[in-house]
């Protein structure tokens, strides 16, 4: 194994567990949040996101006109993938080694990737492969939990930083109408008698 693999490999994978401390420290205090007068991420995705798709039936897309506020602008990506990758820019000068900066990017590109067309499928189903997986079934769980209670569940792609950090909530605390579909786990109380979708098992 080269060094330069050695070194890239080891800043992909430790850029992929900080993407989603990354994701969570955004989600919660700059898109939830104004930050001093800089309100366009709050406005963008708390107040207009939000207002448009809860966790009810309006989860997924009802009007198409809507479409264009489930993905961030088009330039939150390149912006965001560079702050992402400061820490590890920094790292490759003082080490010297600019193969950690290449995996960084990577990281933190595909992550991004990740996010974005995770939360397209997730807000606007169309029975896709990904949308059969049970991962996708656990994370749209995950997700529709966020739009219900705002304080919680942070990420979207990874949900490490949730659980290190005391978000996750894996069930709702009370019995509530909820969006559902073949990719949408129930989220109800335990006790909740809800009528499980066509995936969920019953525990």
């Amino acid at each position: 194994m080269s060094i330069f693999f050695f070194w890239m490999s080891a800043s992909f994978v430790i850029g992929i567990f900080f993407a989603s401390l990354f994701e969570w420290v955004l989600h919660k205090y700059i898109m939830h949040r104004p930050v001093g007068k800089f309100d366009y991420a709050f406005q963008a995705h708390a107040v207009v996101h939000h207002q448009i798709f809860k966790a009810d039936h309006t989860y997924h897309l009802i009007d198409e006109k809507d479409k264009h506020t489930i993905p961030m602008a088009w330039w939150n990506g390149p912006v965001l993938i560079a702050v992402g990758m400061l820490p590890f820019v920094l790292a490759s000068w003082l080490l010297g080694h600019w193969a950690i900066a290449c995996g960084a990017a990577l990281a933190c590109a595909s992550y991004y990737g990740a996010y974005e067309y995770i939360h397209w499928c997730m807000h606007l189903p169309r029975k896709r492969n990904i949308e059969r997986s049970g991962i996708f079934f656990r994370l749209n769980g995950h997700h529709l939990l966020h739009h219900r209670y705002m304080h919680k569940n942070f990420n979207v792609v990874l949900p490490l930083a949730d659980l290190i950090l005391g978000t996750l909530l894996l069930r709702s605390k009370v019995h509530f109408k909820q969006a559902e579909g073949p990719s949408v786990p129930n989220v109800q109380p335990k006790n909740a008698k809800t009528r499980l979708p066509k995936f969920a098992v019953a525990e």
